[in-house]
């Protein structure tokens, strides 16, 4: 019988590593080609990894919270012939073979060095540097103190690194008595009733632990808040021209393109389009200097199921005609609901959208997704009575109406900037030709 060895995929430019978050089949069990075999959780996304191969699991080199490189081998399968074979390395990127004895040597080490510091709070720590830690004797209290440079705040091997450096250059804390006395035990119990509060609730309550992504997504927004000044502008629009044209046409757009034509596609155009008149909205801000995209790359804001938010974007939005925009935005919502999102589908944002019209809201406030400078609330498309004002005079009729809010980082983007933006918006979707091909 052959082997073959499932190896952890390239997962995007900047993804060289992932941390096992759990094993969907154990040894013995049978796969198929396709099905999936161990959950990956990295500092952007959440994915599981497949099988290429039908056989039986007969080997599993890591565990769960073991942090695993690009290219490394993660378990062994047997399948049908008499030759070992392995995954094919990636054409841009190939990755160089690991031994197995080294691999193992790898995970026992882990085991041993990742068991006197924790991931706490919002703060989640990879097995690296919580071996780290360890070796170096930095305390769980001391870990929690360190300022991390990666994606949402994380503590990467640099910070880490760079405490270290910084640690061994300081003069020696003086200890007073009662310290020097304290039982390294006792000292670790008093430690960890500092680090946690205790969760008062009755009997009749439910507690309810927050999962990895919740804890990620309550950070981002919170430091969100701390690092913008949040302004919005709200502004209305005339949608019956969309709202009519749509109807209009979306039963033979599915015929033809066997997509289905949601208002999802035509607001994003708008926005790209504004977006291309409006090119200081396209930008980040890092420290005092202001990084101006060369790319417009929408994020579409999307709720998961289990009541979390993901935002996977639309590369290059403002090339994409309405046929492409409309495939792209079903493909990456159908995956997001399915949680086959790729990092790279989710990474480069340069501005957001949400549709906070989804679950019945007229309008809302949005939280910028750092490190973009604004983002755009979609409210529900509501038919009202409205003045309409014509060559032969003003008279009320029927129109679907949305409000569109948008919130804004005051800090790089004052108020005339932010209006307009939002009003190019506006213009762009009431100027919609009622008579367009598709």
């Amino acid at each position: 019988m052959a082997k073959f060895e499932l190896k952890l995929p390239k997962m995007g430019e900047s993804v060289a590593e992932a941390t096992i978050t759990s094993w969907l089949k154990n040894v013995g069990d049978a796969i198929e080609a396709d099905e999936a075999v161990f959950e990956i959780a990295t500092d952007k996304v959440d994915s599981e990894v497949p099988s290429e191969v039908e056989g039986i699991l007969i080997e599993k080199l890591f565990e769960v919270d073991d942090l695993v490189q690009v290219g490394q081998t993660i378990a062994v399968i047997e399948i049908s012939g008499d030759d070992s074979v392995s995954a094919a390395p990636d054409k841009e990127e190939q990755a160089e073979p690991i031994a197995v004895a080294e691999i193992a040597k790898t995970v026992v080490a882990a085991k041993d060095t990742t068991d006197s510091v924790v991931s706490s709070g919002d703060r989640f720590y990879s097995p690296l540097v919580r071996n780290i830690a360890k070796q170096e004797g930095i305390s769980q209290t001391e870990l929690d103190g360190v300022s991390g440079s990666g994606k949402e705040g994380r503590v990467t091997k640099n910070d880490i690194l760079a405490y270290k450096d910084n640690r061994a250059s300081q003069p020696a804390p003086v200890k007073h008595a009662a310290q020097e006395a304290t039982p390294p035990a006792l000292a670790k119990v008093v430690e960890r009733k500092k680090e946690v509060a205790p969760v008062v609730v009755s009997g009749e309550d439910e507690i309810i632990e927050m999962t990895r992504m919740g804890k990620l997504v309550a950070n981002h927004m919170v430091q969100s808040v701390q690092t913008s000044a949040h302004v919005q502008s709200f502004i209305e629009a005339d949608v019956t021209k969309i709202w009519n044209w749509r109807k209009k046409v979306k039963d033979d757009f599915f015929k033809r393109e066997g997509e289905n034509l949601t208002f999802t596609p035509i607001f994003m155009e708008a926005v790209a389009k504004a977006l291309r008149d409006f090119p200081m909205m396209n930008i980040s801000l890092q420290g005092d200097t202001i990084i101006k995209k060369k790319h417009i790359n929408l994020g579409m804001a999307a709720a998961l199921g289990n009541g979390n938010l993901i935002v996977p974007v639309i590369k290059d939005a403002d090339q994409l005609n309405l046929v492409g925009m409309t495939k792209k935005v079903n493909d990456l919502a159908g995956r997001a609901r399915d949680n086959k999102l790729k990092p790279d589908d989710i990474a480069g944002g340069t501005y957001t959208v949400t549709n906070v019209g989804t679950f019945g809201s007229i309008m809302g406030t949005p939280i910028i997704n750092q490190p973009q400078v604004g983002i755009l609330a979609l409210g529900a498309i509501r038919k009202v009575p409205a003045v309409v004002e014509t060559p032969e005079g003003d008279f009320i009729g029927i129109r679907y109406r949305m409000f569109l809010s948008h919130s804004y980082d005051h800090r790089v983007v004052n108020g005339a900037l932010g209006g307009q933006f939002v009003k190019a918006v506006k213009d762009y979707l009431e100027a919609w030709d009622s008579n367009r091909e598709i």
